[in-house]
């Protein structure tokens, strides 16, 4: 029998509710641990969950002993802090994105895994699902011919109660670092390296980014076309464009069930692509096999990939002038 992966939940918020309902769903996993700010909240999450230990602290939860790995599901600006302090109480850590608020936060949570030899990985969970899997033997078989062209969007129409997180900048607030990582993330997945990128936005009266729209110029001679936005609900799909026709994955693109070929001589066709309960089991699952192999890093997500990203958002940033209390 595979070696059970205990886990840590650090935050007990909206999206690490839905991470403890993806665990469910992953062999070999269980959750051991839960920590927040409140004893009060870390139990009530720990009994919805089944979880055996509640902390009211996020250092109790990292120097927990019986935890191998923490999902860190905390506000954008929190993510730094929090990571360190699992790494430094011994803990491996999945890292919901964006990873960190800028390029510097990122490289010195990437050193002190490595220096700690500790698996670490950003929580792009798009990476491990089977859609963009299938999207790539797609390409790699030619049928869609060679690759020119990514476009992807991702709009919603958010709240605008600017008390909200997406609307505080001290909270990490904006389109960018909260949608805009999936197209960009995505786009880097498929085309590779970016060699430039160049960006327009609205920025609202909060200070964060409202809309943002960026075009990126890849190193093997391949463009990506990349949007987002708080205040426009958009059709949310990615398509990669070759020579010989598209592939589209459908509505909320990061977690697609259904792709469409459709090819130059007119024909198309629909391939489903279920995923795991509701999507998070996949980077779990990911995660775990890391974990027993004694990696620090899956070559899907890896800790190089992440730190470029970063060094992209930040040069967005650059350009439509947004800026964060941690830079």
């Amino acid at each position: 029998m595979e070696k059970q992966i205990r886990w840590g939940i650090l935050g007990t918020g909206r999206i690490a509710h839905d991470f403890a309902v993806g665990l469910r769903d992953v062999p070999g996993a269980v959750l051991a641990a839960v920590g927040s700010r409140t004893k009060e909240s870390a139990q009530s999450f720990a009994g919805e969950f089944g979880a055996a230990a509640a902390y009211g602290s996020y250092e109790e939860l990292a120097q927990a002993p019986d935890v191998d790995i923490i999902y860190i599901g905390t506000p954008h600006p929190m993510h730094a802090a929090n990571a360190k302090l699992a790494l430094h109480g011994g803990k491996a850590v999945l890292c919901e994105k964006p990873f960190a608020m800028n390029l510097r936060e990122a490289e010195e949570i990437v050193a002190l895994a490595r220096a700690r030899n500790l698996f670490l990985m950003e929580a792009m969970w798009t990476r491990f699902m089977p859609a963009l899997a299938e999207v790539r033997r797609i390409i790699g078989s030619g049928e869609i011919g060679a690759v020119g062209q990514v476009h992807a969007d991702f709009g919603i129409s958010a709240t605008t109660d600017p008390e909200h997180r997406v609307n505080k900048l001290e909270l990490g607030g904006g389109a960018l670092l909260d949608l805009g990582i999936y197209p960009l993330s995505i786009a880097c997945a498929l085309l590779g390296k970016v060699s430039s990128v160049q960006a327009q936005a609205i920025i609202g009266e909060t200070g964060v980014d409202l809309s943002t729209a960026f075009t990126m110029k890849h190193e093997g001679g391949t463009l990506s076309v990349c949007s987002c936005s708080l205040r426009a609900r958009s059709a949310c799909e990615l398509v990669v464009s070759g020579t010989k026709g598209s592939i589209r994955m459908h509505r909320m693109f990061h977690m697609a069930t259904q792709l469409t070929v459709a090819l130059q001589d007119g024909s198309s066709r629909v391939v489903d692509v279920p995923y795991l309960g509701n999507g998070y089991p996949h980077e779990a699952i990911a995660a775990g096999d890391c974990l027993r192999a004694g990696r620090i890093e899956h070559p899907l997500m890896s800790h190089e990939e992440t730190l470029s990203l970063m060094a992209l958002l930040d040069s967005i940033r650059g350009q439509i002038g947004l800026r964060y209390p941690a830079d």
